[in-house]
């Protein structure tokens, strides 16, 4: 007979197991900037993005006006300060919105040793208080 205590470390320890061995991956989110410029200072707005790793979506005239919509998707981790950036390159003629549209993945392995990601995994769990390294597949074998 067992107790639940028994089981539930036991289908932990096989749940980890399976996350480990499935090539996990992060996901980040990511933002859809719609920014509103005069056609002329629009290479500032290229510029930018190309600076956080945004991609555009989509161009837009805005029909009767000098003015222009893009349309990029921008990861939330790159958004900070980008107001400010975006309109020092275009010289306060832009205005940007964002909201939130997707989630999505960050290539690489955070499991590969040395990865931009397994460094973004390691500064995660230093934050948390949690050990540095991520512990082995060997730490959810059975021992009897």
């Amino acid at each position: 007979h067992r107790g639940g205590n028994q089981m539930v470390q036991a289908a932990r320890r096989c749940y980890y197991a399976a996350q480990y061995t499935a090539a996990p991956r992060l996901l980040e989110p990511i933002f859809l900037a719609e920014i509103t410029v005069p056609m002329d200072a629009s290479g500032g707005v290229y510029q930018c993005l190309n600076q956080r790793r945004g991609i555009v979506n989509e161009e837009i005239q805005v029909a009767g006006t000098p003015l222009s919509l893009i349309k990029a998707f921008l990861p939330v981790a790159e958004s900070f300060g980008f107001t400010a950036h975006l309109r020092s390159l275009t010289a306060g003629q832009a205005f940007p919105q964002c909201v939130f549209d997707h989630w999505g993945v960050i290539n690489g392995d955070p499991l590969e040793a040395g990865s931009k990601v397994s460094q973004l995994v390691t500064d995660i769990r230093k934050r948390k208080g949690l050990k540095e390294n991520i512990p082995g597949l060997d730490n959810y074998v059975d021992k009897l």
